[in-house]
């Protein structure tokens, strides 16, 4: 039985593939693990009494099993363009805050940003929408970057007005 071909070759292919089921251990155990805790984004702050004119973009971000990275997220508004139904920037400062450091480490962190703007005429509506850039860095280099769009839905909203408000997008009436 030890002579049959057969036995001698399923015994290589095992033994191959054992062996490359062993080389390719290492490589697995060295990537990036995926976030336990998903990224978000969403709009807490949509022209209220408090807050007239203005949208507040919240984001949260899992670190990294390494103590020497730097989390950076970007907000971005967006606004709906009824005539061609698409989402375009608003561009310059006003509604982009630039890449702002929000923490290190391998907790995860939330931060946000709020954007006001001039009310819309009278009988005219400003539909808007938030986009947050995340960056992982090591030694400024970013080692991971993802984005998101604003989305309804999630509880941990601090800072939000109302006190639980999470949307996908944000609509300024005049």
């Amino acid at each position: 039985m030890a002579d049959d071909p057969k036995v001698i070759r399923m015994a290589r292919t095992l033994v191959a593939a054992m062996l490359l089921a062993l080389a390719l251990t290492p490589v697995a155990a060295a990537a990036p693990r995926p976030p336990k805790v998903p990224l978000w984004a969403t709009v807490n702050i949509c022209d209220t009494a408090k807050h007239p004119s203005a949208i507040g973009i919240r984001a949260s971000m899992p670190g990294l099993p390494r103590k020497s990275v730097r989390l950076y997220m970007r907000f971005r508004v967006q606004w709906r363009d009824p005539a061609d139904k698409l989402w375009h920037n608003i561009l310059g400062t006003g509604g982009n805050s630039g890449f702002v450091k929000i923490g290190s480490g391998k907790a995860t962190r939330q931060a946000g940003q709020i954007f006001r703007y001039e009310k819309p005429a009278a009988g005219e509506t400003l539909r808007l929408r938030g986009v947050v850039d995340f960056q992982w860095r090591v030694a400024n280099k970013v080692v991971r970057h993802s984005r998101r769009i604003t989305e309804k839905g999630h509880r941990s909203t601090a800072g939000a007005d109302p006190k639980t408000f999470s949307a996908a997008a944000c609509v300024l009436r005049g």
